[in-house]
């Protein structure tokens, strides 16, 4: 008897993440013998339930938000991504060791290159210094971006980040710099009220709004921008082609992206 593969996204909130819906259907058009679930914990939980990776009673974990940077200090080893974001989104255990590695970088890059929109030479004002924020900061920068500018509710988290991305300019939360691609990866918009107090009509139009949120499909942010003649995106690119890439680390296998998984998100 086979034993079955176990595999877990772990966060707090979790309710809404798709990445059971996503994973597991890839293991179904794989003939993989495993599950993928997802479980809500708390910060004191982390410990635990790394050591079952290390007992082998779990396979593999995904990572998201408020953990990511979290989970560092019970892992074993870090990819180069990872150590440089200080962010860990896919952990698996190879040789006795648990690696924690970043999926986000590739993820949102790839989502970009889909969205057929050219980084170089942009400025970019990213809302949010949380989770993915140096995910996307590290993509941006491997892109050529010529200006990244960050703004935070609590202006000390954005601070941090300077130690990560020294050339990174911090505003004041409220404060609109000029920009050609707005990018938002706070919270807010997960609930369907949700508004981040924009200026829309002082933006103007033709810029470039990304959120990271997938789940809703279309937050009042894009909805907004939109109105007013901007390029809009959600994240469920980013979010899939993450998912692609820990599900290819975990099982040596590349799953197919086409309009079947992608559908399955919407």
């Amino acid at each position: 008897m086979i034993k079955m593969k176990k595999y877990l996204v772990i966060g707090n909130p979790i309710k809404h993440s798709l990445s059971p819906k996503l994973h597991n259907y890839w293991l179904k058009e794989n003939n993989i013998e495993a599950i993928y679930d997802k479980k809500k914990l708390d910060e004191k939980d982390l410990q635990s339930i790394i050591s079952e990776v290390k007992e082998e009673k779990i396979n593999g974990i995904n990572v998201t938000v408020p953990f990511k940077k979290a989970v560092i200090p019970f892992l074993d080893e870090l990819s180069p991504e990872a150590k440089d974001t200080q962010s860990v989104n896919t952990i698996y255990f190879q040789n006795g060791i648990t690696i924690g590695h970043n999926t986000d970088i590739a993820g949102f890059e790839l989502a970009i290159k889909y969205a057929k929109y050219d980084i170089s030479g942009k400025k970019i004002f990213i809302l949010g210094a949380g989770g993915v924020s140096p995910s996307i900061i590290y993509s941006l920068k491997k892109m050529k971006a010529s200006k990244i500018t960050i703004s935070n509710r609590t202006k000390e988290k954005a601070e941090n980040l300077k130690g990560l991305f020294k050339e990174l300019n911090i505003i004041d939360w409220g404060t609109i710099p000029s920009f050609d691609m707005i990018i938002n990866t706070t919270s807010i918009g997960l609930k369907k009220d949700d508004c981040i107090n924009l200026d829309y009509s002082s933006i103007g139009s033709n810029k470039f709004f990304y959120d990271v949120i997938y789940n809703p499909t279309e937050t009042i942010f894009l909805k907004k921008a939109k109105l007013f003649g901007n390029k809009t995106e959600n994240g469920k690119m980013m979010f899939i082609y993450q998912a692609h890439q820990a599900f290819t680390i975990w099982h040596k296998l590349m799953p197919i992206i086409d309009d079947e998984v992608i559908k399955l998100i919407e």
